[in-house]
């Protein structure tokens, strides 16, 4: 097949699933081209390359060409396939940056192209009726039919032909659904396409991905992954813009650090947010102070079909854990659930590896000592020895979730400490941090005119004349805000 080949034209979104998760539906079809090189058979393996994080699977239906076809119609499109084959349009998400769209090294790699095993034949199907299903280490992550996309494959024949001439052994990726994701060195991924009734199949496309020891040279464009690309890799549910933006800054940060949640919760009220509170948590860390952006991970109730279908393999808790970033805080929704762990010493030390800041769950944890014992703080309801799979399935990360009786979003912030913990809407941040600082300021004063003796009545809080009493004193004593 690939001494055949000319061409590999890739298509950029083609199934309803995957443009709901995108957030994006395009009006007519886009495409990318893939070097001839980075074709690969079933057996094989892809190297993720040194120094990136986001290499990301996406089980796909290859038509090939059968005839040359220029400017066909729509009509006559499908009578110029030869065949239909399983494909992988294996990518690395961090290499994205520097490709302005064209995927020349994030899509192009040697063997980030595998097809096969089998081909069906075009004459013998109802390219309308086909199945695709994508199984990550023999879970299966991705299942999505042929009839309902937005560009059907006669389309892209006919589209394709107007402005280049398809050849014989041309191969046309024609998109990935939903469910496409991350993979990791050791994991096998594995793509089936076959009839609608299952009569006929292409055998089960395979392929592990193996670490890449080779480090890129200082002229190559560097790996980088931000939000944009993890939300992208990982599949996110949401638009791109929706994405929490960074707001934390090293200033605010110091100066919420240099803050009581006790203020923090005082003045949030006064603008009429009460319920911010994550109650009844206790912290494995004495004296803690706390601040950082959720990240969150909800569970729901144990089923156990659906806990067979998720619970395994590298499933919402360990995306979670595993692609938490530095000074961000993992927020577990776990319902107040305390009949089971919902972290334990492994997860609680591969999260503190990644930088976070804490974790918070409203359930519990396992291996209590040890995860005691490590550096990074645990907020959680009470120990409890059994696994996960006891109450709780695995389900999604980065959504809106509930804990410890109020919602926490991705990219809130979060302050803790030995009172508590508070959620801050980002919008509300750096106002709120200024007017606590200004209120602590204020307090000061109060504190140091009780300790002269001073009656707290019209001192606190002030009236007219001690307020003007405090800006004379706030001259010669003026507010020292918190640094980085």
């Amino acid at each position: 097949m690939a001494a055949k080949t000319g061409k590999i034209l890739a298509l950029h979104l083609n199934y309803p699933s995957r443009t709901a998760e995108r957030g994006r539906s395009p009006k007519a079809p886009g495409y990318f081209i893939k070097p001839r090189t980075s074709l690969a058979f079933s057996g094989g393996t892809a190297e993720r390359p040194a120094g990136t994080e986001l290499m990301a699977y996406e089980g796909e239906i290859a038509i090939i060409i059968g005839k040359t076809a220029r400017r066909v119609s729509r009509e006559e499109a499908w009578d110029h396939v030869a065949y239909v084959t399983a494909s992988n349009d294996l990518g690395v998400y961090d290499l994205r940056t520097a490709d302005k769209g064209a995927n020349v090294r994030s899509k192009g790699g040697d063997g980030f192209t595998p097809v096969g095993p089998g081909l069906l034949k075009a004459s013998e199907i109802d390219p309308n009726a086909l199945r695709i299903r994508t199984w990550l280490n023999d879970e299966l992550v991705q299942d999505d039919t042929t009839a309902d996309l937005l560009f059907p494959f006669d389309v892209l024949v006919s589209d394709l032909s107007q402005l280049l001439t398809l050849e014989p052994g041309d191969m046309i990726l024609t998109g990935t659904p939903a469910g496409a994701s991350v993979c990791f060195p050791g994991d096998t991924v594995s793509v089936e396409v076959t009839t609608a009734d299952e009569t006929q199949s292409t055998g089960k496309l395979s392929t592990t991905i193996t670490e890449g020891t080779v480090e890129l040279p200082s002229y190559s464009a560097q790996p980088a992954a931000d939000e944009l690309q993890r939300a992208e890799a990982w599949g996110s549910r949401r638009p791109a813009e929706d994405l929490p933006k960074p707001v934390l800054t090293p200033e605010l940060k110091a100066k919420l650090a240099g803050l009581a949640t006790a203020t923090l919760s005082a003045n949030m009220r006064k603008r009429g947010l009460n319920n911010v509170s994550i109650d009844g948590l206790r912290c494995t860390k004495e004296g803690v102070k706390i601040v950082g952006t959720a990240r969150t991970l909800r569970y729901v109730p144990n089923r156990e079909d659906l806990f067979k279908a998720y619970g395994g393999g590298f499933n919402a808790q360990k995306r979670a854990i595993d692609s938490v970033n530095e000074g961000e805080i993992l927020v577990m929704e776990a319902r107040g659930e305390k009949g089971t762990g919902t972290v334990g010493d492994i997860l609680a030390y591969r999260a503190q590896v990644r930088g976070a800041a804490a974790i918070i769950t409203d359930g519990g944890v396992r291996d209590f000592t040890a995860v005691a014992d490590l550096e990074i703080p645990t907020f959680f309801q009470n120990p409890h020895p059994a696994v996960l799979g006891r109450r709780h399935v695995p389900w999604d990360t980065d959504v809106t979730v509930a804990c410890g009786g109020t919602t926490v979003q991705p990219g809130d912030i979060i302050v803790a400490d030995e009172d508590g913990a508070l959620v801050i809407p980002p919008a509300i941040a750096e106002e709120l941090a200024e007017e606590c600082l200004q209120q602590e300021h204020e307090e000061e004063f109060i504190f140091a005119m009780v300790g002269t003796g001073e009656s707290v009545d019209g001192l606190y809080p002030m009236n007219a004349a001690w307020r003007e009493k405090y800006r004379q004193w706030a001259q010669e004593n003026p507010r020292v805000d918190p640094q980085p």
